[in-house]
Parts: C-alpha cells; structure tokens; sequence
C-alpha cells in the first residue's frame, strides 16, 4: 500500500501543487486556522505535506519549517517552488508518518498531519501515525490533523459528475459511510488507496492520544457545493464567502456537508 501512494503522488506532484488554486476555499480557510493558532516564530513540522503548499505559506510567514513527505517527487518540487519564491524551509525529508524515528523527540511547537490520514485504511496505523507525531511536538503544542469525510465521495460526485451515479452505484458511495476504505481496481481506478472518516468519529478518534481538542472544522463547509461558482467571483466577493464559512465552520451541523475537515489539538504534559 506504501509504494502505490507513493508512485500516485511521484505520478501527480504537479497537479498536487496546483489542485488548491482549483479549490481555493480549502486552502483560504486552512490557512486561516493555521494564522489563528500558530504562534509566531514557530518551529513547525509539515508531514505528508506534499508539494509544500503549506510549508511555504508558513515559511512566508516567517515561521521555521520542516517539510517531510512519503514521495521524493513532491520533495523536489517542493524545493523548486520555494526557490522561485524567494523562501528557505530547514530542512526537506523524503519519509513515512509511521516512522519519524530520524526527527529529534519533542522539539517542535507545531505538527501538521494534513495528509497521511487519507490514506491509512488500518486503525491501527492511524494510531501508529498520531503517536508518532506527538512524539516529536513539544509539550503545549499543537497538532493539526486534517481527514478526508466520508462524505466527501457523494458531494464531489453530486458536485462535478452527477449523471455518473448510475455507472458508478449508489453501493459503492454507501459504502464509503460504513468502512471509509477507497481500494483501487479495476472497476475503481480513481485516486489512490485511500480511507474517508465519518465526521462524528473525529473526536472520538482523536480522544484516544490525551489531547487538549481546540477546534474541528468543516473546511469547504457550506461552500462545497458551490465551489465552481465562488471561484470565478471577485476578490471582494470571494473573501466575503470566506469569512462566512470560517465563522460557521466549528457548528457541528455543517461538518457533513464537506469534504475535507480539520481537528487542532494541544499536547498535555503527563
């Protein structure tokens, strides 16, 4: 499973990097939560960040930012991006979330895991990849864990290809509510070996690792839907729109209608 979402992002690290200029919300109102609740100065460790969207953003802001990801593609792209952006990250890392052994124990103030929980089916290496993670994150600090929602494969198949329901069968989005496991095949191609997480399991999930839960939120929120439309809106307009979903994205009622959700969790020292 390793080497095949390895060879699927060493296969897209382009269409990576550009995939959130096509779906702006995620990135505006990710990056919004990444200002409110990062420090400044902070020490920060992107793992599975891909291309490096964030870990420039972060770096631009004047943070001190370490990028690991599991494909060495994203890796090199990342470094090319940077330096056509003028920004120096401390250090790129080819590696996997489920063993940062390499990294020094609790010597960052951030951990991002905005990416690995996409594609660990296994609860077991899912637990594996937070400890792992809270190994490395000082005491009091913070831990952003982004999750696919199970959801997430009715609303882009309602959003961008709604006469494909009969080809591809009210079963198999079903499905996705009841194990959140996406295994490629021949009948299924798309995307890579992926697991989708029901909203509702978030914190229940999360409350296995003793944190301090800050925030869950639904990323696209009530926008999802709507995306393709407030893409082409004015600056004004569009910012206007995400200030509206910022604001209503922690109500637990809006959690569903989007694809993408972020938990922010502090370490508490034992």
């Amino acid at each position: 499973m390793v080497k095949e979402v390895e060879e699927f992002y060493d296969s897209s690290a382009n269409y990576e990097w550009e995939r959130l200029n096509k779906h702006k919300i995620e990135f505006e109102i990710t990056k919004r939560y990444l200002d409110r609740y990062i420090q400044k100065g902070a020490k920060i460790l992107d793992v599975g960040g891909g291309p490096g969207r964030y870990s420039i953003y972060l770096a631009q802001q004047g943070h001190d930012v370490t990028l690991l990801d599991l494909s060495s593609n994203n890796i090199s792209l990342a470094k090319q991006k940077a330096e056509e952006r003028g920004v120096s990250l401390s250090n790129y890392i080819h590696g996997n979330v489920l063993d940062l052994s390499k990294l020094q124990d609790q010597s960052y103030d951030v951990v991002l895991c905005m990416g690995p929980m996409y594609h660990l089916t296994e609860e077991g290496d899912r637990k594996r990849a937070i400890r792992e993670c809270l190994k490395k994150l000082k005491k009091d600090g913070s831990i952003f864990v982004a999750f696919i929602s199970a959801y997430a494969p009715i609303i882009d198949l309602l959003k961008n290809y709604p006469e494909e329901l009969e080809n591809y069968g009210e079963d198999a989005l079903l499905r996705y509510l009841q194990d959140g496991k996406n295994i490629v095949s021949d009948s299924n191609p798309g995307f890579t070996t992926a697991y989708f997480e029901k909203p509702d399991k978030i914190e229940l999930f999360m409350g296995k690792f003793g944190l301090n839960k800050q925030v869950i939120a639904a990323i696209e929120g009530l926008a999802a839907q709507s995306e393709p439309k407030l893409n082409n809106l004015s600056k004004e307009a569009f910012d206007k729109w995400v200030n509206l979903i910022f604001h209503t994205s922690t109500d637990p009622l809006t959690w569903a209608s989007c694809e993408h959700l972020l938990y922010i969790g502090k370490k508490i020292d034992k």
